[in-house]
């Protein structure tokens, strides 16, 4: 039996949910509001919680400050669309002395200062470190301007300056810069805005298919000679989505296991003779395809604007004509294009 050794995450963030207030064209997740409103049971989340924890002792100092890829992050879709699960699992990973506790918002529900700050000192009080708000061209479709502006002002006086993240900040520098008010569709942003080039935008989820036009593309050979073994088994910024998936990196559709059995992952591996996808994916891109071709698949004439969008458009033909207990959850593929 072959076997892959996962390392112990110091890092991490939970998905509450796939279901979102909006479907961003550049979502790693494929997030939406076509999505079931499920949610992480709350026992099973409180012990994948004692399992990063004791993944995580040692790697922080006390009273660890936030940072984007450091410590524990609630997020989504959208996980302000159920507070009082949040606010419960807040207190529970607090108790446990999960360090660098934060929690990710598109800041939609920020209507008005009344229900952003009590919510906010809720989840201070609870023992949530801080927050990181998302900005970005894409969100602006659908989130006015002000709940952003209003998230990141009542943040800042809740949590203070250190433990608020915006997420991106160039921009909203921008957007208030352009005195921008409620929405704005993402074509009209391209006739405004310059900050686009320097958007830490991954090409893989959504935007391979809703923003490739952007970019240049290349033919599925350009991409083989090159493996994913190191966003495979990266020991920093994993996911554990509400499914209970243990997510690798922001390799979304990929699930390595349970991830209440994170022990038994980490000191056990994973048998790859069952995970036929991710054999090939650690050994080279190129016997993805070759699988991807077993089972019909046919290369994009148009090309792929980056490795990720060709792994992720085979999976997507893959979890359809075959049986492959690694793709998950299958909902995924499906809300790709929302």
């Amino acid at each position: 039996m072959v076997t892959l050794r996962i390392p112990k995450p110091y890092s991490a963030g939970v998905l509450l949910t796939y279901k979102c207030s909006g479907a961003c064209r550049h979502c790693l997740y494929a997030s939406s509001p076509r999505w079931p409103a499920d949610w992480i049971p709350r026992d099973d989340a409180e012990r994948v919680l004692e399992k990063l924890v004791a993944s995580m002792r040692g790697r922080y100092p006390p009273r660890a400050p936030v940072g984007v890829n450091e410590g524990l992050h609630f997020t989504g879709g959208e996980p302000f669309l159920n507070f009082e699960l949040l606010l419960e699992l807040v207190g529970i990973a607090a108790e446990l002395g999960i360090p660098a506790l934060f929690v990710e918002t598109n800041a939609t529900w920020c209507v008005n200062d009344h229900i952003t700050r009590d919510r906010f000192r809720a989840l201070r009080d609870a023992g949530l470190n801080g927050v990181l708000i998302s900005v970005n061209p894409f969100l602006l479709e659908h989130v006015p301007f002000e709940r952003t502006e209003r998230a990141v002002r009542i943040a800042l006086e809740v949590f203070g300056l250190r433990n608020v993240m915006v997420y991106q900040g160039v921009f909203f520098t921008e957007f208030s810069r352009l005195g921008i008010k409620g929405t704005l569709p993402f074509e009209e942003y391209l006739r405004v805005g310059e900050a686009l080039p320097y958007c830490e935008l991954l090409l893989s989820g959504r935007a391979v298919y809703k923003l490739a036009h952007l970019f240049p593309r290349y033919p599925a050979h350009s991409f083989f000679g090159s493996s994913c073994r190191q966003e495979l088994i990266r020991d920093w910024h994993v996911h554990v989505d509400n499914y209970l998936n243990f997510v690798p990196g922001f390799c979304a559709g990929i699930s390595l296991g349970d991830a209440r059995d994170l022990e038994a992952l980490c000191s056990g591996g994973l048998d790859l003779e069952a995970f036929p996808v991710v054999r090939a994916l650690l050994t080279d891109i190129s016997e993805l395809y070759r699988l991807g071709v077993e089972h019909g698949y046919r290369e994009r004439p148009e090309g792929y604007v980056s490795k990720c969008h060709l792994c992720l458009d085979i999976r997507r033909h893959l979890v359809r004509h075959g049986d492959f207990p690694e793709l998950s959850p299958r909902a995924f593929y499906d809300h790709l294009e929302d």
